[in-house]
């Protein structure tokens, strides 16, 4: 018997694989094979025939930025960006909220100048006028809060926490390999400190997801290292929700590469699939592949199709722009033979 087919034996018997073994699936086996072994395990992890999705909206509180991302075609200097106003960020969550949205994502730069107060004085304005979950800061928001307002992570999350921020996003992981990170990210926290927000976010009670933007400057084998520190996490604190990857989009960016096909990205969420067997939940990336090969990704271990984004301004920033209302969402979830079901944040059904 080959290598790959008893890696093969082993998923089917439902038993974990490691990093050694996940990099030759990635490499030797073929895409319907990858398909089938996700949707397997998909449907050991969830039985029923049931596509989950969330209403909202995703806010980006500023897009000036010190960190310098290659990749990123959203963020400003100090003297073009904007710092969203009171009233902006009040007329967005009522919209969220008159079209049925329970939740906002919100993000935003390494703003040089704003330090905890800021955040915390957003964070209450919303719980004070607004019933609605905040999902926010994305990792390397709080490591860069964190060092800004001269506090540890752990107090950080602990005083946004008291305010009312209620999940964290798993934004800003790209890839957790430092060697790509310095590349593409040269200012950004590194992969210890991503990990560190997590693990303290998940040891203080809150939830988080988790994801892998993947396309870029990596290899094959940082796509495993990634999902292996993830999967070594997730063993530890219980705390993701969720694992998102999806294709960098390099229009308008610094890193001149060619785009990842929609086969190299259902690779790679089938993958994702089978070698984190401790996260319930894989998640669909219909923003970067448009709404056709997001119904396809429910056939290769996506049990999720996210948010129905009535904002989103990071990805059409490069060019991208793929909208869906949420009747749309479901008739897609539906036409695949699946029962469209809408979540919260921690994937309890509301509807």
């Amino acid at each position: 018997m080959s290598q790959l087919s008893k890696i093969i034996e082993k998923i089917e018997e439902n038993q974990r694989i490691d990093s050694k073994e996940a990099l030759e699936l990635h490499q030797k086996a073929d895409l319907l094979t990858l398909g089938s072994l996700a949707n397997q395990k998909r449907f050991f992890l969830h039985p029923e025939k049931v596509v989950t999705y969330v209403v909202d909206r995703n806010i980006n509180y500023t897009n000036i930025c010190v960190s310098g991302c290659r990749f990123c075609a959203f963020y400003q200097t100090p003297e073009k960006g904007y710092v969203i106003s009171k009233q902006d960020l009040s007329d967005k969550i009522r919209e969220t909220i008159d079209l049925g949205g329970t939740q906002i994502l919100l993000q935003g730069g390494m703003h040089p100048d704003l330090e905890i107060d800021f955040y915390v004085d957003m964070l209450a304005f919303i719980k004070e006028k607004f019933d609605i979950h905040i999902h926010g800061f994305s990792p390397p928001e709080i490591d860069f809060i964190a060092k800004k307002s001269h506090l540890s992570v752990e107090k950080t999350i602990s005083i946004l926490k008291k305010a009312g921020l209620a999940s964290i996003p798993g934004g800003g992981a790209e890839i957790l390999c430092d060697d790509i990170r310095q590349k593409a990210s040269p200012n950004k926290c590194l992969s210890k400190d991503w990990l560190e927000v997590m693990r303290q976010a998940h040891l203080q009670g809150m939830r988080s997801s988790a994801t892998m933007m993947f396309g870029h400057l990596e290899q094959d084998f940082h796509i495993i290292a990634h999902l292996e520190k993830i999967r070594a996490l997730q063993d530890e604190t219980q705390g993701f929700t969720a694992f998102i990857p999806w294709t960098f989009q390099p229009g308008n960016t610094k890193i001149n590469v060619k785009k990842k096909t929609s086969v190299e990205y259902l690779k790679v969420l089938a993958l994702s699939r089978i070698f984190l067997d401790n996260i319930d939940n894989i998640q669909a990336s219909w923003v970067t592949q448009g709404e056709k090969i997001a119904q396809t990704a429910l056939f290769f271990g996506a049990n999720d199709m996210g948010s129905t984004m009535i904002e989103e301004n990071v990805v059409a920033s490069a060019g991208v722009n793929f909208m869906l209302p949420e009747t749309e969402l479901k008739r897609l979830i539906s036409t695949a033979g699946f029962e469209p079901r809408q979540r919260d944040c921690y994937y309890n059904f509301l509807s």
